[in-house]
Parts: C-alpha cells; sequence; structure tokens
C-alpha cells in the first residue's frame, strides 16, 4: 500500500512540475533591440517614431512609414527623412501587433514626445544588461560586429572540431 501511495505522489509531482513549467512565459529580445533603442524595457516589438510619424519593426529590423497613403516596410527610412537622427530623437515602445493600423491615436497619444532629445538609449548605458549587446546600427543597414579575442588552448587540440574554429561539438 506504500509503494501504491509513494508511486501515486510521484507522478502527482512530475504533473504539477510540468504544468507549473508550462504556464511561466517570459519574452526578452534585449539583445534584438538596436543599440539607438530606449533603454528601461525587456521586451519591445516596435518602436514609434514620433518626430517623423513612422515605426521600426524590431524582429525583422525594419523601418514601417506612410509612402502615399501606403505602409512601407523598409531597410531605411526614405530620402525625405534624411536629417532624423535615431540616436538622439525619441522613441516610444509600442508592443501591439501592426501598430500603423491604430497611427491616428498613436499620433494622437505621443505628439508631445517630438522634439524631445531626453531619453537615455541603450548604447550609452550604463546598465548591466546592456553590457553584452549587439553593438551596430542595424536600423540604417549598416553591420558593426566587435569581435572577442579568445585565447586558445593547444593542448586540448583533440577536442577541436574540424572546420578549425575552435567549437567543440
Amino acid at each position: 500500500m506504500k509503494k501504491i501511495i509513494l508511486t501515486a505522489a510521484i507522478l502527482l509531482s512530475c504533473l504539477s512540475v510540468k504544468i507549473a513549467s508550462a504556464q511561466i512565459s517570459l519574452s526578452i529580445n534585449i539583445g534584438n533591440q538596436p543599440e539607438w533603442g530606449p533603454t528601461g524595457y525587456d521586451h519591445a516589438d516596435y518602436y514609434y517614431l514620433p518626430d517623423v510619424d513612422s515605426y521600426y519593426d524590431i524582429n525583422a529590423h525594419q523601418y514601417v512609414y506612410l509612402n502615399n497613403n501606403v505602409w512601407v516596410h523598409g531597410a531605411a527610412l526614405p530620402p525625405r527623412f534624411g536629417n532624423y537622427d535615431v540616436y538622439h530623437s525619441y522613441k516610444v515602445v509600442v508592443n501591439q501587433p501592426t501598430p500603423w493600423v491604430h497611427n491616428d491615436v498613436i499620433r494622437k497619444k505621443y505628439v508631445s514626445y517630438r522634439g524631445r532629445r531626453d531619453q537615455t538609449i541603450i548604447r550609452d548605458s550604463k546598465e548591466v544588461k546592456y553590457t553584452n549587446h549587439w553593438r551596430g546600427d542595424r536600423g540604417n543597414g549598416r553591420r558593426v560586429v566587435v569581435h572577442k579575442t579568445v585565447k586558445e588552448d593547444h593542448r586540448d587540440d583533440d577536442h577541436r572540431d574540424h572546420h578549425g574554429d575552435g567549437h567543440r561539438n
């Protein structure tokens, strides 16, 4: 009888652990955000750019802007926004799908942020969570990759893969 109760208790505890782990969902995309993005957000889907009434799609690394009454996706903003500076302009985090569909509401809500220059960006942050942040300007199509020097230990050559990159299998 004790074995049956013990077996049932173990089975129930395993099921409850499985259920509990399925309920925990945390979405963090700090490393995906551009270095000119605002600090303080562990997750962001889009930035609304009030100075140019446009958006930046963080996951697609594309701008979304109005062109001839059609919302266009592109790697860079059009030439008419040539003086726009993503590093020194205000960005509003918007976590809703296709925010440009509700652009009138968003524009009215954030019109007061036009011209503001008082936002700390990821590049300039001293917060620990941004220490290993990807460095580069994905928004303008330029890519800067910082490589760290790794000291290799050649005494352990048997564990290296056959591609010569020093990574273990």
